[in-house]
């Protein structure tokens, strides 16, 4: 079983000006949740690790999880409100975000709750803003001490600098985990943002010295390139009739998981063997699941039945 640590959230679209104000349309999201529910929608089982709010908002997201099958056995309820997230798009689709949830219940994981976290699961997926707010960044950080020489972790760093600014803190809690990481993804953008200048090349070969078994670049529209110990594959876009990109690089993260599950290497030894035609398969699998996901408005991820067969 996977388990999926971090936000589970509301993200709000205005859909337009009404004769008295705006109006929203929300949609349950949150970069894990939505590699949780990829996941799951491609038949992988999957749990999610996280602070659920009360109130009406809070039931929504805990509903959604039981609709799409994700195992709620270590959500925990907390009694706050639940982070929403307002998304505006650019003319190429492309979301900014301005997040409200300070003293929601995503940030307010604390150690105790790991002890809902099933003791047969071993793959581990973290990542966005949940790892870099207290107290949950901390208490994510316990889980990967405790599991990371047994288990699988994967990490996306996922950077929402309006929630924590100061980059410094991004990079500090990278560089923590990279020792700790068997499989690391991140956009080209959060790579610019984090090291200004620095090239995939060499920062894959710091990550991969560090003790990461597999870093994977996401490049947009120009697609993807892994780097192992071994080899460099870059897989090529996938044509798309783009809508926008929310949740795409959440796809893609669930989908190349899924990959690995589904050939067997979703394991710390099995990603060290990778080799690169398996490699170079896992990416064009994950990059044509990101763009169903870029021809649909918001995070709709595909279904297992949408993509190639195993």
């Amino acid at each position: 079983m996977f388990i999926v640590c971090g936000e589970a959230l509301f993200d709000v679209f205005a859909t337009g000006d009404t004769p008295t104000g705006i109006g929203f349309d929300g949609r349950i999201g949150g970069s894990p949740f939505n590699v949780a529910l990829g996941l799951a929608r491609l038949g992988q089982p999957v749990g999610f690790l996280g602070g659920i709010g009360s109130g009406f908002a809070g039931e929504r997201l805990l509903r959604a999880f039981a609709d799409e099958g994700i195992n709620t056995g270590c959500v925990a309820r907390i009694d706050a409100p639940t982070t929403l997230s307002l998304v505006g798009l650019d003319a190429h689709g492309v979301p900014s975000y301005a997040f409200y949830g300070h003293g929601a219940a995503d940030r307010l994981l604390r150690p105790e709750h790991l002890a809902a976290v099933p003791a047969q699961a071993r793959a581990f997926h973290f990542g966005s803003y949940a790892m870099v707010v207290e107290p949950t960044g901390s208490t994510q950080r316990l889980l990967v001490e405790r599991e990371h020489r047994r288990s699988l972790i994967s990490f996306d760093p996922n950077i929402r600098s309006n929630v924590e600014p100061d980059l410094a803190v991004w990079r500090a809690t990278l560089q923590w985990m990279l020792p700790r990481t068997h499989l690391l993804k991140l956009s080209d953008e959060d790579l610019a943002l984090l090291y200004p200048g620095r090239a995939a090349e060499d920062f894959a070969r710091e990550a991969l010295a560090a003790g990461v078994a597999l870093v994977v670049v996401t490049r947009g529209g120009d697609g993807a390139v892994g780097f192992t110990a071994r080899d460099t594959v870059a897989a090529a876009p996938a044509p798309v009739a783009l809508v926008d990109t929310v949740g795409a690089g959440d796809t893609f993260q669930a989908a190349l998981l899924t990959w690995l599950a589904e050939h067997d290497r979703a394991t710390p030894a099995g990603l060290a063997g990778l080799g690169d035609a398996e490699l170079d398969a896992a990416l064009r699998f994950a990059v044509q699941a990101a763009a169903i996901t870029c021809s649909r408005r918001g995070a709709d991820l595909p279904r297992r039945g949408e993509l190639p067969p195993r």
